[in-house]
């Protein structure tokens, strides 16, 4: 255990001590919920299986993106094309990443840290986020059901309203 002078868990060693910590809390909660219910806890169990399958694929994906990123991406190519000084370029990158982008939003977490930390503007992280909400797989569904005019117009303002948000959010940090 990495330990500073006054006995406490330092960096990452922290973050390790805590999961084990969680993780080691959430099973002896379900040995002891086993034993009042043992049908239910299985059910519990197997939901969180289902669960974990289904976003296995795409949290296996960004974590190979997080590895090439590492990798190849430097705190300058970041910076380059979505750091401060990224201009327009910035900006159409992460709307079209967004709009890219697929899986439960919470597996992209830890990419968008990794890039936030490599130099990413928050502003452009609040657009990729944004962005997101545009499923292209689902775009025919909605021409379907709202037609095509209603579904341009939506996206058009969806991707504005992105803007605004990254530009208040960059404004807010002081980057603007």
């Amino acid at each position: 255990m990495n330990l500073n002078k006054k006995g406490q868990i330092r960096g990452r060693n922290k973050n390790l001590y805590f999961g084990l910590s969680f993780l080691g809390i959430v099973v002896i909660l379900y040995l002891i919920l086993s034993f009042f219910d043992s049908k239910k806890t299985y059910e519990s169990l197997h939901a969180s299986l289902n669960i974990i399958i289904q976003i296995l694929p795409v949290l296996i994906l960004v974590i190979v993106m997080m590895g090439i990123s590492h990798y190849f991406l430097k705190t300058k190519t970041v910076s380059r094309y979505l750091g401060a000084e990224s201009g327009v370029k910035g900006w159409l990158l992460a709307i079209s990443i967004g709009i890219l982008s697929h899986g439960p939003i919470y597996v992209w977490y830890p990419l968008l840290k990794d890039l936030r930390d490599h130099g990413m503007k928050m502003g452009l992280v609040a657009v990729f986020l944004y962005n997101r909400a545009i499923k292209i797989p689902l775009l025919p569904v909605m021409i379907y059901y709202f037609g095509f005019t209603f579904v341009v117009v939506l996206m058009v303002w969806m991707v504005i309203a992105s803007l605004i948000e990254g530009k208040i959010i960059d404004a807010v940090e002081g980057v603007a």
